[in-house]
């Protein structure tokens, strides 16, 4: 279960050890795409006859073997997750040519974490200066972004901008290069993970960005949400099209350069407050585990990947997927407003409240940044929070839950006072999402409590097991016995099936209740 790219430089790795020509992994980025260019450009094969390989190499070369045997027209393009460098994309390109595929897919790196953003446009200038690669290509090239991993490494606030600034960096390197550039958005369904509403995402990329074309990935409930429903359906790719070419035919404005400075000013403090507080405070990842069901997520079958990328305890390994869906459950959504707060009243405090109100009122990007954000506030409740705290976190944790919820306060008055609204969501637009929010929320709030409930059973059950005083519960009906024994280990004891399904269900009653942020 890790990244794609890692994949493909184990398999190289292997590759050249047992072919005597050194570790691939210890040379720098110069010498792998040397070797890289040479092999693909050389008649003969580079893969020794042998099947000396580890396991997870073997299946790397296993697929590989099974796009060549797969007609063209079934297989779209390659998509390298956790791409870094140019000799990712080549090095794919040389697995392909090594399997014996006849028509070479095209690659695409999808770069996810901030620093890959960051560095993409260098990565991609490096590829299109190697003349077999631009050749290769003929003059087309896609470049997939990733909204999750972005915002689970520095937060919303920075991972909305470093996608911003991408997209402009590699727009402006590909055309150097007579390069068209599609861009391949990977948004999740919720606003933690790149989500919201499709008309304004589109409409807020960056001018030159879009050029009539696009792609969006759609998953999971989203699916079913937009497209199950034949009128729904066309609805949505109504919303597609006018949004892609109202982007291309009416670019939104460009942004300022007091703007976007002060934009790289936000994103730092904001990326620093939510780093400082996710991955350095050595009382957040027992918080987060104690005060979310993050546990229970990663142990029950409701999604549709592992929740962990690899079996360690920590942030790092978790996928944004769970990340996000723990912290919806609790009503407290922190992936989306962590160092929104501090970055606004920084900016505030060196006299630039008036600036900030001139970006929200005049540029798009901010705009629907702020209002996101906004909307998912109106959605959530530290009260409800503060209550899975009471009852599952251990007391010297408890003032960590304190410090988090003055954040959130502080992050919704600064929130407003920019956007100049008395409280969330009172704009003549947001009157229907407001009545929707209103009365949804008194559904929510008893499954909340009884996910609590069952939480606190199922956390005790594991400590006490077979001694525990319900060890021996077990239903009076054999049909209720069978219910049981539908979903989940059939060999679980009744109590534990019944308290793990009872889990199951208050979570995706929260996830839809609380719409686009679950």
């Amino acid at each position: 279960n890790y990244s794609g790219a890692e994949r493909h430089l184990d398999a190289m790795n292997e590759i050249t050890t047992f072919l005597g020509v050194g570790q691939y992994k210890e040379w720098d980025e110069d010498k792998k795409i040397a070797f890289l260019l040479g092999e693909l450009q050389s008649k003969r094969p580079l893969l020794p006859r042998c099947n000396n390989y580890s396991g997870d190499v073997k299946e790397v070369l296993s697929t590989f073997k099974t796009i060549a045997e797969l007609p063209r027209s079934s297989l779209g393009n390659y998509v390298i997750s956790m791409a870094t460098s140019a000799s990712d994309v080549l090095s794919v390109l040389l697995l392909q040519k090594e399997a014996n595929v006849k028509d070479l897919l095209h690659v695409v790196p999808l770069f996810e974490r901030l620093g890959d953003l960051s560095e993409a446009p260098k990565t991609m200038r490096r590829l299109y200066s190697c003349e077999w690669f631009l050749k290769h290509i003929g003059g087309r090239q896609e470049c997939m972004l990733g909204y999750s991993d972005s915002g689970k490494d520095a937060g919303r606030l920075a991972a909305a901008y470093a996608l911003y600034r991408a997209q402009v960096e590699l727009t402006e390197v590909s055309t150097e290069f007579g390069v068209s550039l599609t861009f391949f958005h990977g948004r999740g369904g919720t606003v933690g993970r790149g989500g919201g509403p499709l008309h304004l995402a589109i409409r807020s990329q960056p001018a030159g960005t879009v050029n009539g074309k696009l792609r969006i990935t759609v998953q999971g409930e989203i699916i079913e949400h937009s497209f199950a429903d034949e009128h729904i359906c066309f609805r949505t790719l109504d919303l597609y099209t006018s949004a892609t070419l109202e982007h291309s035919l009416n670019p939104p404005p460009e942004a300022r350069q007091e703007w976007k400075d002060l934009m790289e000013e936000l994103s730092a403090t904001s990326c620093d407050k939510f780093r400082q507080t996710v991955y350095k405070d050595p009382r957040f990842i027992k918080y987060f585990k104690s005060a979310t069901p993050e546990l229970e997520i990663g142990r029950m079958n409701i999604g549709s990947r592992p929740s962990k990328r690899k079996p360690s305890s920590g942030i790092e390994s978790l996928r944004a997927i769970p990340w996000v869906f723990a912290w919806t459950q609790t009503r407290f959504g922190l992936p989306v407003w962590l160092g929104i707060g501090t970055a606004l009243q920084e900016a505030v405090n060196k006299g630039k409240l008036a600036t900030l109100q001139e970006m929200y009122k005049d540029w798009p990007f901010f705009q629907v940044t702020i209002d996101l954000v906004e909307m998912v506030l109106a959605k959530l409740d530290p009260l409800i929070a503060e209550y899975y705290e009471k009852k599952l976190v251990a007391e010297e944790l408890k003032e960590l839950g304190g410090e988090l919820r003055d954040l959130f306060q502080e992050t919704k008055n600064l929130l407003l006072e920019v956007a100049g609204h008395d409280k969330l969501l009172t704009s003549p637009k947001s009157s229907i999402l407001q009545e929707r929010i209103m009365l949804r929320a008194p559904y929510m709030t008893p499954l909340n409590i009884l996910q609590v409930i069952h939480l606190k059973n199922l956390r005790d059950y594991a400590q006490d097991g077979s001694n525990g005083r319900n060890a021996s519960f077990k239903p009076s009906s054999d049909e209720v016995l069978k219910l049981l024994q539908l979903s989940g280990d059939q060999d679980r004891p009744p109590y534990l099936a019944a308290v793990e399904d009872a889990v199951t269900i208050t979570m995706k009653g929260i996830a839809s209740g609380m719409q686009n942020t679950g």
